[in-house]
């Protein structure tokens, strides 16, 4: 008796058993990798939302995290720095200057504090020790060489925070940290066009940290580091968690 041929569309040799075997092998290949990190060691749910905090305004982001650090430490040695230029600044433009930056940090520091503690983060109380020697190298300037090293620095730092302003405002899905945006982005550009218009502002060395190889505006003075990394502020669960 001869054998009897294999029925067509039976057995995984058909075409359509061979469409499924290959999207099963596919699904398989995509699940393993999702099955083995899920089931690894510190991939726990407060791991993976490490990054990102779900509040009740709107997740908040590593970005805003750090938007929000990076507002209070600019007004913990701004402020200071206004303050001695609208004494130190041997001319109108430099006080005016120093007024506009004492003002303005003075109304983003109160934002930033209702902010962060609305949304349970404990922000820092002093600035960094980069700040603190910034701020130590204005103290020892004098006369016309204290206008130049306050402008040049101070519009540095401003030229660096605000494309994050701009950043954050673009990409934040939380409405507390859109809001602070927003009053961080008129605040710091007001900031740098009071600080151009004291005349004192080295555009040169503006222009050289834009493209990241700038020098220090004159020696000794530190400029503020590309590569600087602030602490990450710290997360207080709300009450009842």
């Amino acid at each position: 008796m001869r054998p009897r041929p294999p029925v067509q569309g039976r057995g995984v040799i058909s075409g359509t058993g061979l469409i499924v075997t290959c999207l099963a092998a596919t699904l398989a290949a995509l699940l393993i990798p999702l099955w083995s990190f899920a089931g690894r060691p510190g991939t726990a749910a407060n791991t993976l939302s490490a990054q990102t905090l779900q509040t009740s305004y709107g997740p908040l982001s590593a970005l805003d995290q750090d938007f929000l650090v990076k507002v209070r430490l600019a007004g913990l040695w701004e402020g200071p720095a206004g303050r001695q230029a609208r004494t130190k600044g041997t001319t109108p433009a430099v006080r005016t200057a120093g007024r506009h930056l004492v003002e303005g940090h003075r109304h983003l520091d109160e934002r930033v504090l209702q902010t962060a503690s609305r949304l349970n983060l404990d922000l820092p109380d002093e600035p960094s020790a980069q700040q603190k020697q910034w701020l130590a190298t204005l103290d020892a300037a004098r006369g016309a060489e204290y206008d130049r090293q306050f402008a040049t620095l101070l519009r540095v730092a401003h030229g660096r925070v605000f494309p994050v302003v701009a950043q954050v405002r673009a990409s934040t899905r939380n409405s507390l940290v859109r809001a602070l945006a927003d009053d961080a982005n008129a605040t710091v550009l007001d900031h740098i066009k009071v600080l151009e218009a004291t005349g004192y502002v080295d555009y040169d060395t503006v222009a050289r940290d834009t493209a990241g190889d700038a020098p220090a505006p004159a020696a000794p003075a530190p400029m503020p580091s590309a590569t600087f990394t602030l602490p990450p502020p710290a997360y207080r669960p709300p009450p009842g968690q």
